[in-house]
């Protein structure tokens, strides 16, 4: 599944992040399964970067992780 690319309201990051509380049309993924919690340690320049292009497109940072990382397991079955 991949993340909605939904254009924020404002051009600025900060708006949007500041708004992401109020109510949009953004789409909500539904989750089936039972979901757990991966913690990792990233630099903070990668951190701030991360945000400013999920921010940009309008999509969540927790999405791409999960993208990013059901890509790679499906590539490692293939292998």
């Amino acid at each position: 599944m991949r993340p909605t690319a939904n254009k924020p309201t404002s051009t600025n990051a900060d708006d949007w992040v500041t708004s992401r509380g109020e109510k949009s049309d953004t789409p909500t993924i539904v989750v089936t399964e039972k979901m757990k919690r991966l913690t990792i340690d990233i630099a903070e320049d990668l951190h701030r970067n991360i945000k400013r292009e999920c921010a940009t497109q309008g999509i969540n940072i927790a999405d791409v992780v999960r993208e990013l990382l059901n890509e790679w397991v499906q590539k490692q079955v293939k292998s």
